[in-house]
């Protein structure tokens, strides 16, 4: 199982969060998310990937952000269609695509079809007000409906208090699929700051399973 931090702001934070090493940091381009960043983003430990999250962005701007942050994957937070996507595969060919859908209580799973040949994961975060750090998760027991082979990153509202319900989710069928877990508000101490000390706790017991 794989973990991704999202929602890095800060210099030093990015390097206290990069020392737990998380399989991947999450960069937010988004002017109207309180965790927008902009500035330098520091050297990462080895297996470390920068992920840019975009939200029905320019293509022109993802690929030149991209380039400009050496991002290993671009995770999509909007409406970008099959097309789109398409053409930001034949500029950024080596780059992980991670398309991301919105859950509440149901979920029509025949709107990932299209998607499957064009991008190497699906992201599932709860269904809110905002693209992202609603800090709300939704009903898991949807996933047990999941139809395709893609891997997917599970998020949405996960913190240290879903940890038992996460073991949970863990022994059942829907998270076979399971690639990683997506973690942000939750761990924040204010938005873009992560609390390092909770970010070891979690990834202890739900990545490495170091408590029982």
């Amino acid at each position: 199982m794989k973990l991704k931090v999202c929602g890095m702001k800060f210099i030093e934070n990015i390097q206290q969060v990069a020392e737990v090493k998380p399989d991947y940091l999450g960069f937010i381009f988004y002017e109207k998310s309180p965790r927008n960043f902009e500035g330098i983003i520091p050297k990462l430990p080895n297996g470390v990937k920068k992920v840019g999250v975009f939200v029905n962005e320019y293509l022109e701007i993802v690929v030149s952000l991209v380039e400009e942050y050496q991002l290993e994957a671009v995770q999509l937070h909007g409406d970008e269609s099959v097309d789109y996507i398409q053409k930001l595969k034949a500029h950024l060919p080596k780059v992980e695509i991670i398309k991301v859908f919105g859950i509440k209580d149901e979920f029509n799973f025949e709107v990932l079809a299209p998607y499957e040949e064009v991008v190497n994961y699906f992201l599932f975060d709860t269904k809110g007000k905002e693209r992202g750090g609603n800090g709300i998760t939704f009903n898991w027991e949807v996933l047990q409906n999941y139809n395709s082979t893609k891997p997917f990153f599970l998020s949405g509202g996960m913190g240290l208090e879903e940890i038992d319900e996460l073991q949970l989710f863990f022994t059942g069928t829907a998270s076979e699929c399971c690639y990683a877990i997506d973690i942000n508000s939750k761990f924040e101490i204010k938005p873009g700051v992560k609390s390092v000390e909770k970010i070891r706790k979690f990834k202890k017991a739900v990545i490495t399973n170091e408590v029982t």
